[in-house]
């Protein structure tokens, strides 16, 4: 199951990344790749999960060998032969049982680090989505004003070198500002807090 959310996440982070992507897109491309990580996330937590169990397996199997391995020598001591070949069969299982657990406990970690690094990208391109699509919506409002204004009749003034830079610097310091609000909004939701 994490396999696919993963899947669907770089499919969507491709996408995201993509600088074809029509300005209309960037809502639904932002929204599914929302859902995405929500998605991996929860498959993260799963993993977090089972792999904890495995550990609760593998610190069972190890106190059964512990155990068999006393009544073992006990039996030795009595010269109980029959006792000791039950206690030896017993103690190969659960060795045996706990080598196959430890190679599982140190795969799930590793697939832990490699689901921890996707949300971690994850997260880095939605926030550059979020940031594109804050910069493409505020060039879009301000071209949009200035259309409704010109159809009312009133001309958009000439500005001068200087206003004109001035102007963009002061454009782009308002986005920046809206796009830190949102990526802290985000955060909050996402609990980054």
């Amino acid at each position: 199951m994490p396999e696919s959310v993963f899947k669907r996440l770089r499919e969507a982070l491709e996408a995201a990344l993509a600088s074809a992507t029509p300005p209309e897109d960037l809502y639904d491309l932002a929204g599914r790749m929302r859902a995405a990580l929500v998605d991996a996330r929860a498959s993260l937590s799963e993993m977090r999960e089972a792999a904890e169990k495995t550990d609760r397996e593998l610190a069972l199997a190890r106190r059964e060998i512990e155990t068999a391995e006393r009544r073992r020598e006990l039996a030795a001591g009595i010269n109980d032969a029959e006792t000791v070949q039950v206690a030896d069969g017993y103690i190969a299982r659960h060795r045996e049982r706990a080598v196959v657990l430890e190679r599982k406990a140190v795969a799930q970690r590793e697939e832990i680090a490699l689901a921890e690094r996707d949300v971690a990208e994850m997260m880095r391109q939605l926030e550059e989505v979020t940031k594109r699509r804050g910069t493409i919506d505020a060039g879009r409002s301000s071209a949009e004003a200035w259309a409704s204004l010109g159809r009312a009749g009133v001309d958009r003034p000439e500005l001068d070198a200087e206003q004109e830079a001035l102007k963009a610097r002061m454009d782009r310091a308002a986005r920046e500002a809206e796009a830190d609000v949102k990526l802290e909004e985000l955060k909050k939701r996402m609990g980054k807090g």
